[in-house]
C-alpha cells in the first residue's frame, strides 16, 4: 500500500513539474493576453457581418485552436533561441530551457511542431487568417527573436507586429479583414505595445544589461524611455473616434484611459524611483487591454 501512494505521490509531483515547465515554456500569461485580441477580432466580425456565435461555433473552435498552437510554437522557438540569455536574467530561471526539465532538441521539436499544426489549422479556418498568423509568427520568431532583439532598439517596434495583427487573425477567419474596426484594433495594439514594453525592460534593465539585449533603456537610458513613452500613449488619444460604430459611451471611455494613460507617462518624468512607475504603467496597460476589448465584447453580446 506504502509503495502504491509513493508511486501516486511521484507520478503528481511529475505531473505538477510538467504543468509548470510547459507553462514557463509557452510563456502562459503572455499566451493568454495574445488570445484575447483574437477571440475580440472573431466575435467582432461576427457583429458586423451578421450573424449569431453559434452559426460559427466550429470555427471559432478551429480559430482559437490554431491560433493558440502558432503562438506557443512561437514562443517555445523564442525561448529555444534564447536560452543563452534566459540562464542570464533573473526571471527566466524556471523555464526549461533552463532548469534542463525539457531537452534543448524535444524543445525544439515542440516548437516546431505547434507551428505547423498552428498554420495547418488557421488555414482550414481562413487562408488570409493563416497568413495572418503566418506574418505574426515569422516576425516573432525570425525579424523579432532571431535578427533584432540583441542588435537595435527598434526590436520593440519590430515585435509589435507580432501583437498587432492578433485582432486580425480572428476577424479574417469570419470575413474580409479591410474593414476599419480590425484595421484600428491593429493599430492600438501596435502602439499600446510600446509603453507597455517600455515598462517591463524598464523594471528588468539591470537583467537585460546583463544579457546584453539591446533594450531602449539600456542602450539610450531610462529618461529617454519615458519619453518615448509619453509619445507613444499620445498616439493613442484619437484612435477610439474611428471606432464610432461602439458608441458615444465606448468613445468617452477609451479616451479617459487614454488621458490616463498620458498622464502616467508624463508622472515619470518627475517620479525619482524608476521602478515604481513602470510597476505602475506595466499595471495600467494591462489593466488598459483588458478594458479595451471587453468593453467592446459586452457591447456586442447580440451574436449570442
Amino acid at each position: 500500500m506504502q509503495k502504491t501512494m509513493e508511486r501516486t505521490h511521484e507520478k503528481e509531483q511529475h505531473a505538477s513539474t510538467l504543468a509548470n515547465d510547459l507553462k514557463y515554456l509557452f510563456k502562459g500569461p503572455v499566451l493568454i493576453a495574445n488570445i484575447l485580441p483574437v477571440f475580440a477580432g472573431f466575435w467582432l466580425a461576427i457583429y458586423f457581418y451578421g450573424g449569431t456565435f453559434a452559426e460559427y461555433i466550429s470555427l471559432f473552435f478551429l480559430t482559437m485552436a490554431g491560433s493558440t498552437m502558432l503562438m506557443a510554437g512561437a514562443l517555445t522557438l523564442n525561448n529555444w533561441y534564447e536560452v543563452d540569455l534566459d540562464r542570464v536574467m533573473a526571471r527566466t530561471q524556471k523555464r526549461p530551457t533552463v532548469t534542463g526539465n525539457i531537452s534543448m532538441e524535444t524543445i525544439l521539436k515542440i516548437g516546431i511542431g505547434l507551428s505547423v499544426l498552428g498554420v495547418i489549422l488557421l488555414y482550414a479556418a481562413s487562408p488570409s487568417a493563416a497568413i495572418y498568423g503566418f506574418i505574426g509568427w515569422f516576425t516573432y520568431v525570425v525579424l523579432y527573436t532571431m535578427w533584432s532583439k540583441r542588435k537595435y532598439t527598434l526590436n520593440t517596434v519590430i515585435g509589435s507586429v507580432s501583437g498587432a495583427v492578433t485582432p486580425l487573425i480572428g476577424w479574417a477567419a469570419v470575413g474580409p479583414s479591410y474593414h476599419m474596426v480590425p484595421i484600428v484594433l491593429a493599430i492600438v495594439l501596435f502602439i499600446w505595445q510600446m509603453p507597455h514594453t517600455f515598462a517591463i525592460a524598464i523594471k528588468k534593465v539591470d537583467e537585460y544589461r546583463a544579457a546584453g539585449v539591446a533594450m531602449l533603456p539600456v542602450v539610450k537610458g531610462i529618461p529617454m524611455t519615458k519619453r518615448q513613452s509619453i509619445v507613444y500613449s499620445a498616439c493613442l488619444l484619437p484612435l477610439p473616434f474611428f471606432l464610432a460604430a461602439f458608441g458615444t459611451g465606448f468613445i468617452l471611455l477609451v479616451t479617459a484611459m487614454n488621458m490616463g494613460f498620458i498622464l502616467l507617462a508624463i508622472a515619470g518624468l518627475f517620479m525619482k524611483d524608476d521602478y515604481k512607475w513602470a510597476q505602475w504603467m506595466f499595471l495600467y496597460s494591462v489593466n488598459y487591454m483588458t478594458i479595451f476589448f471587453m468593453s467592446m465584447i459586452l457591447m456586442t453580446t447580440s451574436i449570442l
